[in-house]
């Protein structure tokens, strides 16, 4: 753990360690500014080498329509401490037990949003149980495993992390090129120092362990159909990770709300954040809505 986060929070954020029945997970927490009526608190996980900065764009606009963010480094990532070899620990039941421990650790129901690998480790704890929850929004995050480009690209990974270091992980993957061509751990809200810190806080068990889940996640969509929470399926118009049309496919197994956010790829929230904020406020408010 480094003495000072490499990120700092966003304006009117703060950056703490949740504690929990499971352990004490690093957290970025926004609340709405005075005078603004509150609203509800929402629960973000990111996906697969990103962390709780993935949605720092989003606390500003969240919170002037009222919402309460807590934006969360899962078990092992970044600044979240895990096991090292352990792959057991990262499970996806363990994880999904993790976020029901932190939605436990707010003391309120909260909207659930993963992003990416994030959405498949919110789908599963609201499998385990969906009572801490008020709604889940899927951002990017499809039905079963990933495309076989992406499962390639996570193979390429795994084979380098079982036999160079995290460093020279890190330094391989600057030699690939660009990073906005070369996308991964290195393309991020933030400069490429901080990227490299992040990437150096990652447990190699926790990347193991995920990277392997995202490559064979099965299909549990008729599943959390049969779950009585609302849901929305949230993407940008382009993504290699699943298609569009798989994801509007789920959408209406789910019978979901949907957005598309245009002009946005893979991370809508950092592609297109106040957009993408709208969606998931105004999703948000017509449940509040609805239920007058």
């Amino acid at each position: 753990m480094t003495s000072h986060p490499t990120f700092p929070p966003p304006p009117g954020a703060r950056a703490y360690r949740l504690r929990t029945p499971r352990g004490e997970f690093a957290v970025v927490d926004s609340s709405p500014g005075p005078g603004t009526e509150f609203r509800g608190v929402a629960l973000m996980l990111p996906g697969f080498t990103g962390s709780k900065e993935d949605f720092s764009l989003l606390h500003g606009p969240l919170g002037e329509r009222g919402y309460r963010v807590v934006a969360v480094d899962g078990r092992g990532q970044h600044e979240s401490d895990g096991p090292v070899d352990d792959e057991s620990a990262y499970a996806q039941r363990e994880l999904a037990r993790d976020v029901l421990a932190q939605a436990e650790a707010l003391g309120v129901p909260v909207h659930l949003v993963g992003h990416s690998l994030g959405g498949q480790i919110a789908r599963a704890a609201v499998l385990l149980d969906p009572s801490p929850f008020l709604s889940l929004t899927l951002v990017s995050s499809g039905p079963a495993e990933i495309s076989v480009s992406q499962q390639q690209r996570v193979k390429l990974l795994r084979d380098a992390l079982a036999v160079m270091s995290m460093e020279e992980v890190w330094e391989a993957i600057q030699a690939m090129g660009p990073p906005e061509e070369v996308g991964g751990p290195a393309r991020g809200i933030g400069d490429q120092e901080q990227l490299r810190r992040r990437w150096l806080g990652n447990s190699p068990a926790q990347l193991l362990a995920t990277g392997r889940q995202l490559c064979t996640e099965p299909d549990r969509v008729a599943e959390l159909a049969a779950v009585p929470l609302p849901f929305h399926v949230l993407s940008g118009a382009h993504d290699d990770t699943w298609p569009v049309a798989v994801l509007d496919d789920m959408a209406e197994r789910l019978s979901a709300h949907r957005t598309v956010v245009t002009g946005a790829e893979h991370s809508p929230n950092a592609d297109r954040p106040l957009p993408t904020a709208h969606a998931l406020a105004d999703f948000w408010d017509g449940l509040r809505e609805s239920q007058c």
